[in-house]
């Protein structure tokens, strides 16, 4: 009897494994996903060539989003050193791009981004400088790409700075993943190489309702 019934056991574990392994297949449900901070809310900027650049940009991509201004002299070097490792592992991909929004758009037009960006010596294509209004810039920095604090939204705009070393990293669906990473740290920028690695096994782009990522929360 002992026998029959661990015999019975063994084949409803095998039912039961198989039934998984076949519900899973070809799906990344079975992997250990980041964690999801927040999500890409719509935007309209305008990158270093003077073209719109949209939320819709980012679906089917895993996409760094940064702050900076080219007038800096301080973090942002050090920072676009790390960000310039990163850039270079994964530059090659084609569902792969950095977004670096300036913070300073008085300063920082469509022409000075361009020079910027090619002092550089950067793909365009796939590291991509924007510029827009100040107070568009800020709120996707603060209430999309959690870069910063809402908080700071109360001050006037023209009495407000964003300076931040900190990254954001999106996934193909549009939702800000993993953690928020500190650009001036080794092993957070370590960390991220990882997580994009990650985020670019998972399968899947998503679609767009009202112009917002269908799996987005509303």
């Amino acid at each position: 009897m002992n026998k029959k019934l661990i015999g019975y056991l063994l084949f409803f574990a095998v039912l039961v494994a198989a039934f998984y392994f076949f519900l899973f297949r070809g799906t990344d449900n079975w992997r250990v996903k980041l964690p999801e901070l927040s999500y890409v809310k719509p935007f309209m900027f305008r990158n270093q060539d003077g073209v719109p650049v949209t939320e819709k940009d980012l679906l089917g991509r895993v996409t760094v989003v940064e702050y900076f201004f080219t007038t800096c002299k301080g973090i942002c070097p050090k920072m676009h050193k790390g960000m310039k490792d990163v850039y270079e592992t994964y530059k090659d991909k084609p569902d792969f791009m950095i977004l670096a929004h300036t913070c300073d758009p008085e300063t920082d037009s469509v022409a000075r981004l361009k020079v910027y960006a090619d002092s550089m010596q950067i793909d365009t294509k796939k590291w991509i400088l924007v510029t827009g209004r100040k107070d568009s810039l800020y709120q996707m920095a603060r209430n999309s790409y959690l870069l910063d604090d809402p908080k700071n939204n109360f001050e006037k705009i023209e009495d407000q700075f964003i300076h931040t070393q900190f990254f954001a990293l999106i996934d193909k669906k549009g939702k800000v993943r993993g953690q928020i990473y500190d650009g001036l740290k080794a092993d957070e920028l370590e960390k991220l190489k990882k997580d994009i690695a990650e985020l670019l096994k998972e399968k899947g782009s998503g679609n767009f309702v009202n112009g917002i990522f269908t799996n987005n929360p509303q």
